[in-house]
């Protein structure tokens, strides 16, 4: 599987690039998967609901399935958080797997940019990041997309894992 990263910090537009490019690459007839790491505690279940009561419970694993989807919730009860390269273990074979997050994992990455944060840009430091989308124009040594210009963006990223 190949793999590319969007990342940036909070506010830069990374979910809406990540949202934008798996439409556009899957509307090119690509598989896509997508990984994304979250820094605070997330619930995917509802509660209330049975495989909540299960995870509650004590469960260490609970998988829901149905028609539709399937979602294997695992519980980490005090155990350190898996390894990026273990997650994409897990996953099935795809295409391209697009991985939001993981700032410091050594993927080849494109920054997502925002000037109104005040943020630092995370490329001046770091030449894992292959690009920059942003929507303020940039002088960089790598290229510097518009944020919303998905179509180049996706060109770039395929071109870069050979797609």
């Amino acid at each position: 599987m190949k793999l590319y990263g969007v990342t940036g910090w909070k506010n830069a537009g990374k979910t809406g690039l990540m949202e934008r490019l798996v439409a556009e690459i899957t509307g090119r007839g690509f598989t896509v998967s997508t990984v994304k790491h979250a820094h605070h505690s997330f619930d995917v279940d509802q509660p209330g609901r049975d495989s909540q009561r299960h995870r509650v419970a004590g469960a260490h694993e609970v998988l829901l399935a149905s028609g539709q989807r399937v979602a294997l919730m695992q519980e980490l009860r005090g155990a350190p958080e898996p390894t990026l390269g273990s997650l994409l273990a897990r996953l099935s074979p795809v295409d391209l797997v697009l991985i939001e997050g993981y700032k410091r994992e050594p993927h080849p990455k494109i920054e997502a940019f925002r000037a109104e944060p005040g943020n630092a840009l995370i490329a001046t430091d770091d030449d894992t990041i292959r690009a920059v989308a942003s929507d303020t124009p940039l002088d960089l040594d790598r290229p510097v997309f518009d944020l919303n210009d998905t179509c180049r963006i996706a060109d770039f990223i395929l071109s870069e894992v050979g797609l």
